[in-house]
C-alpha cells in the first residue's frame, strides 16, 4: 500500500481524473486488501500535485453472483433486471434515493441479497456514511428476507448508529428487539448503549446499564468503563467518574491513555481546570505520553485560567519538527481564542494564515472563532469577509455564525445591519437561539434604542424562548446608555413578573444603570436589596458604588462601601483601588491615596488606570515633583502610557517649571504611536507660550490642523492668543481664516482675542472689518469694542482716517442695533408665525 507523506495546501473541492486537465501532473494509486473470504477491499487515491488535491475512496466487494448458491444463480440468470453489484454499489444506489422514497426499488434487483454473509458489510458501509434513515429502511428490508438471520454485530452496528444520532430511545429499543430475536447481548453492545446515554447526558441510566451488565455475568471491558466514564464526565459529574475509574483499577482493568483523555475532558466540562492541570501533571510523572487530544484539553484549561504563555509555550512545543504531537484544527482553533480574548487580532490572523499554511482545511468551528474574533472588537467589514468565506468554501453557517456576525455589527454601533444578519438568518432556516435574541438586544440597546430592544424580546416570548438572566441584564445595560430612569423599574418588575431571580451581574448592571442616570438612593436601595436576599456583591459591584459616589461628589459615602467591601472579605482589585484613590484626590487625602496605592503594589500590579489616578491626586496636590517621579516609575516597570496620563504629566512639567520636557514628551508619544488628545495638544501649546518657541508652535498648528473640527473652543482660542502675543498678526489671521473654512464654531471670546492684538500693532482696517465678520456671523459685538477702537482712532491716527473710522463704527453700531430691534419686534409679535400656526391645527 502506498501513502503519500506530502502535506497539501487546504482545497474545498475534489475533481475526478477525468476532469483534471491533461498538462497537470497527477498520480492514482490502487491497492487491493481482502478481509476475509466475505469481503475484499479496494482502496483508490487520487492526488494533484498541482493543485495540492487528493481524494481516497474505499470500495467493498462483498460475495458476488459467482458466490451465491446454485439454485439463487440459475434463478437469476435469465432475468436482466438482476444486477451483480457490488456492495459499495449497492450503497451508492441507496444514497442517491430520498430518505422518503423506497428502498426496494435497489435490493430487490441486486444479486448479492441472496447472500447472508453480504448483509453485516451492507449494514456497515451504510453506518459508515451516517445516513440513518436509509440505514433504518435497510435494516427493515433485510428482516423481511427469507434467508436473513439476526446477528449481534448487525444490532451493535445500528445500536451505534442512533447512539451518534442522539436517539436514545431506538437504541434502546433496537437492545430489547435483539433479544427477542434470540441474539444476546454481548459486551460491544452494552458499550454501544452505554455510549448512546453517556451522549443524551443520562449517566445514570448508563450506571444501570452496566449493573444489568454485571448480573448478566458479562465482564466490562476497558471501552466499557470508558463509556461510562465518558457518560459522567459529559455531564458535567466529574467526582461520578473518578468513582467509576477507581472502580475499573481496582477490578484489574488498566485505564490506557484515552481513560486519561476522558478523565481530563471531564474535569474540563465541569469547570474545574486547576484540577485537570494537577492530573496532567500526574500522568507526566507516570511516564505516560500525551496525544494532540490531551494537549488540546490541556490548552483549553490554561486558557480559561488565564495563563496563556504556558498554553503559548505547548501550542510551539507541538509545532517543533521533533514533536510527537502535532496540533490539529481543534489546536489551532483553541489558539485563535487564546488571541481574542486577550485583544491581540492580528495574531489571530497569524496563527489563521499558519494553520493554512501547514495544510489544514479550516472547518466550521476555526471560521466561527476567527469571526467571533472580529466581532468582540467591532470589526465588521472582517466579520464580513469571513462570513463569505464560510459560504463560499462549501459550509453552511451555523447559528454561532450567524450570532458572531449578528454581534459584530453590534459592538460596531450599526443596529440595523444588526437586524438585517438576524432576519437572513431566519430566511436561510437557521433557527435563532437564546444568544442569537440577547446579541440583538445588546445591539439595540447599547446603541440607544431601547424600545426596539424591548419589542426583541417580546418576539423572543413568541418564538417560544424564554428570556434568562443574560436578558434581563442586557436590557438594563441598555437603559443606563439611554438614561431613562422608569425603563429600568420596568425592565425589574418584567423579570419579577417572569420569575428571573437576579444574580450578582443582574444587580451590578440595575445599580449602574440608576447611578448613570443620577438615581442614587435608588440604587443604594437596589444594594440594600441585594444584601437581604443574600446575593453576594463581588468586587465589580464595589467598583460601581464607588466610582459613582465620586461622579456625584459623595465621598464619605464611596469609602463606607470600602469598608462593606472589607467586612465581605472582597479582595481588592486594581478598578477599586484606582476608583478609592480618586475618592482620596477629591478629598485631599494624599497621604491615604498614597498608602492605597502602595498597598496595590504589594497585592497586585498597578495598571496604567491606577497610575493615572495617582497621577491626579499629585496634580491636584500641586506635587509636581512626585507626578514626574511617578511618570519615571512607569517607564521602569515597562507600563505603557496612554495620552491621559501624558497630559497629566504635561501639566505637572508646565506647573513644576519645566515646559521643555513636555515637548520631548509629546516626541515619545510620536515614537510610541500614542494619540494626541485635546488635553496634550493645550499643554503642548502651553509650553510654546512659557519658551517663546514660535517655530514649534507653527510647527504644532500644522500637526493639529487634521484635528481642528474635533478640537475645543478653548484651545483654539489659546492658538489664536500665543501667535498674536507673539507679534505673529499674519500666522494669528491665516489660523482664523482655516477655522472659518472648516465650519468650526466660533465664539465671542475669539473675537476679542483678534481685536486685541489687531489693535495692539495697529491694524485698525482689518480690525473693523472683522467687526463686520462678526456681525454677520450672528455674534454681537460689545459696546466695549466699538469704544476700543474709536479710542485708538483719536489718539493714534490723524484727524483725516478718524473721521473715516468712526463714521464706519457708527454705521456698524446702526446696523447692529436695527438688526436687534427686528430680533426683539419678531419676539414679541402677538401672532404666531405660519409654521406654528400649522403644526397648533395639527
Amino acid at each position: 500500500m502506498a501513502a503519500a507523506s506530502n502535506r497539501f495546501p487546504p482545497k474545498h473541492s475534489f475533481r475526478s481524473p477525468e476532469s483534471t486537465p491533461r498538462t497537470r501532473r497527477r498520480s492514482l494509486i490502487v491497492c487491493k486488501k481482502c478481509q476475509n473470504a466475505t469481503a475484499s477491499e479496494e482502496k483508490s487515491g487520487f492526488v494533484d500535485y498541482d493543485k495540492g488535491e487528493h481524494h481516497v475512496s474505499t470500495r467493498v466487494s462483498g460475495l458476488r453472483k459467482a458466490d451465491i448458491p446454485k439454485r439463487y444463480r440459475l434463478r437469476v440468470q435469465g432475468d436482466r433486471f438482476q444486477k451483480d453489484w457490488t456492495i459499495s454499489d449497492v450503497v451508492d444506489r441507496i444514497l442517491e434515493l430520498n430518505h422518503w422514497e423506497n428502498v426496494d426499488v435497489v435490493l430487490n434487483r441486486w444479486v448479492g441479497r441472496f447472500a447472508r454473509k453480504n448483509f453485516p458489510i451492507l449494514i456497515k458501509e451504510l453506518t459508515q456514511r451516517g445516513s440513518i434513515e436509509h440505514c433504518i429502511k435497510v435494516f427493515e428490508w433485510m428482516k423481511n428476507q427469507k434467508n436473513y438471520s439476526a446477528r449481534n454485530d448487525i444490532y451493535n452496528m445500528m445500536i451505534r448508529l442512533h447512539a451518534r444520532h442522539n436517539r436514545t430511545d431506538q437504541a434502546r429499543g433496537l437492545f430489547f428487539e435483539m433479544q427477542k430475536w434470540r441474539c444476546k447481548p454481548d459486551v460491544e453492545t452494552y458499550n454501544a448503549l452505554i455510549s448512546a446515554h453517556g451522549r443524551s447526558g443520562q449517566w445514570r441510566w448508563a450506571m444501570n446499564i452496566m449493573e444489568d451488565m454485571l448480573r448478566s455475568a458479562i465482564p466490562p471491558s476497558r471501552s466499557t468503563y470508558n463509556n461510562l466514564i465518558n457518560a459522567c464526565g459529559s455531564s458535567g459529574n466529574w467526582r461520578e467518574a473518578l468513582k467509576v475509574c477507581k472502580k475499573m483499577t481496582e477490578n484489574g482493568v488498566g485505564p490506557d491513555l484515552v481513560t486519561h483523555n476522558i478523565v481530563l475532558s471531564a474535569y474540563k466540562t465541569g469547570a474545574q481546570y486547576s484540577k485537570a492541570l494537577s492530573y496532567f501533571e500526574l500522568m507526566r510523572g507516570t511516564n505516560i505520553r500525551p496525544d494532540t487530544t490531551t494537549l488540546n484539553i490541556v490548552i483549553h484549561c490554561l486558557i480559561k485560567l488565564r495563563q496563556y504563555e504556558k498554553a503559548i509555550d505547548i501550542f510551539n512545543s507541538m509545532r517543533d519538527k521533533r514533536a510527537e504531537c502535532c496540533p490539529d484544527i481543534v489546536t489551532f482553533s483553541s489558539i485563535i481564542h487564546l488571541y481574542s480574548v486577550s485583544g491581540q487580532i492580528k495574531n489571530c490572523e497569524a496563527v489563521f494564515n499558519s494553520m493554512l499554511a501547514e495544510g489544514l482545511r479550516p472547518n466550521i468551528v476555526s471560521y466561527n472563532t476567527l469571526m467571533a474574533a472580529y466581532a468582540s472588537h467591532g470589526m465588521s467589514e472582517k466579520a464580513l469577509a469571513v462570513f463569505d468565506e464560510i459560504r463560499q468554501n462549501g459550509f453552511r453557517p451555523d447559528v454561532v455564525s450567524y450570532t458572531s456576525f449578528l454581534n459584530a455589527y453590534g459592538r460596531s454601533q450599526q443596529p440595523q445591519k444588526a437586524k438585517q444578519v438576524f432576519d437572513m438568518m431566519k430566511r436561510n432556516q437557521c433557527k435563532p437561539n437564546l444568544v442569537s435574541y440577547n446579541a440583538l438586544i445588546d445591539a439595540y440597546g447599547s446603541n440607544g434604542f431601547l424600545a426596539e430592544a424591548v419589542e426583541v424580546l417580546r418576539h423572543m416570548e413568541q418564538d417560544g424562548i424564554e428570556p434568562n438572566i443574560v436578558s434581563i441584564c442586557t436590557l438594563l445595560a441598555g437603559c443606563g446608555h439611554c438614561g431613562q430612569k422608569v425603563r429600568i423599574d420596568a425592565v425589574l418588575s418584567a423579570a419579577e413578573m417572569r420569575g428571573i431571580k437576579l444574580n450578582t451581574v443582574a444587580y451590578n448592571s440595575a445599580i449602574g444603570s440608576y447611578l448613570n442616570v443620577g438615581e442614587y438612593e435608588k440604587a443604594i436601595a437596589l444594594y440594600e436589596s441585594m444584601r437581604k436576599k443574600k446575593v453576594m456583591p463581588d468586587s465589580v459591584t464595589f467598583t460601581i458604588l464607588i466610582s459613582g459616589c465620586y461622579k456625584m461628589s459623595k465621598c464619605d459615602e464611596a469609602l463606607k462601601f470600602l469598608d462593606d467591601m472589607m467586612d465581605f472579605k472582597v479582595s481588592l482589585t486594581k478598578e477599586v483601588c484606582s476608583s478609592v484613590i480618586c475618592v482620596y484626590s477629591k478629598k485631599g487625602q494624599v497621604k491615604e491615596a498614597e498608602s492605597m496605592f502602595n498597598m496595590m503594589k504589594v497585592t497586585s500590579h498597578p495598571d496604567v488606570v491606577t497610575y493615572t489616578a495617582m497621577l491626579q491626586v499629585y496634580n491636584a496636590s500641586e506635587n509636581w515633583g512626585k507626578a514626574c517621579a511617578l511618570f519615571q516609575e512607569m517607564e521602569i516597570n515597562d507600563i505603557q502610557p496612554d495620552s491621559v496620563v501624558c497630559s497629566a504629566v504635561m501639566r505637572a512639567f508646565n506647573k513644576g517649571g519645566q515646559p521643555s520636557k513636555v515637548l520631548t514628551l509629546a516626541e515619545f508619544m510620536r515614537e510610541k504611536e500614542i494619540p494626541f488628545s485635546d488635553s496634550v495638544f493645550f499643554e503642548m501649546v502651553s509650553a510654546c507660550s512659557m519658551l517663546r518657541d514660535w517655530k514649534t508652535t507653527v510647527d504644532l498648528i500644522k500637526l493639529m490642523e487634521p484635528s481642528f473640527p474635533v478640537v475645543s473652543t478653548g484651545l483654539m482660542n489659546q492658538l489664536l492668543h500665543l501667535l498674536g502675543k507673539s507679534g505673529k498678526i499674519e500666522s494669528m489671521m491665516k489660523l482664523f481664516y482655516k477655522i472659518i473654512a472648516l465650519g468650526v464654531k466660533v465664539n465671542f471670546n475669539a473675537y476679542s482675542i483678534l481685536f486685541k492684538n489687531l489693535l495692539a500693532v495697529g491694524n485698525w482696517r482689518k480690525y473693523i472689518e472683522v467687526l463686520q465678520w462678526m456681525e454677520d456671523a450672528g455674534i454681537q459685538p460689545s459696546d466695549g469694542m466699538f469704544v476700543d477702537i474709536v479710542s485708538f482712532a483719536q489718539k493714534s491716527v490723524g484727524a483725516e482716517y478718524a473721521a473715516i473710522i468712526e463714521e464706519r463704527v457708527e454705521s456698524l453700531r446702526r446696523r447692529a442695533l436695527n438688526q436687534n430691534q427686528n430680533s426683539g419686534s419678531m419676539s414679541s409679535s402677538p401672532l404666531p408665525t405660519s409654521p406654528l400656526i400649522i403644526g397648533t391645527e395639527v
